[in-house]
């Protein structure tokens, strides 16, 4: 089990990035959230660790075909075991 904190830039809003993050994130058994932050989005995901690196693979990818993911970060975080659905914000 894994616990990444991912900021994605580029052109992610406005384009159906959260709504495909959040379909990634079910594929892929993810839990965790995914959120617009001022010219950011922000993805707190946690999961098996093939499962969390095929999802991060695929939005680093760009999770919507209309999206243009330009940079990221990703920070390793400790397990959250409160995490139980995720979520779109």
């Amino acid at each position: 089990m894994k616990h990444n904190f991912i900021s994605v830039y580029g052109r992610v809003q406005g384009v159906g990035f959260r709504y495909f993050t959040q379909r990634l994130a079910q594929k892929y058994n993810i839990k965790g959230y995914v959120k617009n932050v001022q010219d950011f989005v922000e993805i707190d995901a946690q999961g098996e660790d093939e499962a969390l690196r095929q999802f991060t693979d695929a939005v680093i990818k760009g999770a919507s075909p209309a999206s243009e993911v330009r940079e990221y970060t990703i920070e390793e975080r400790e397990i959250d075991q409160h995490l139980t659905t995720f979520k779109t914000e």
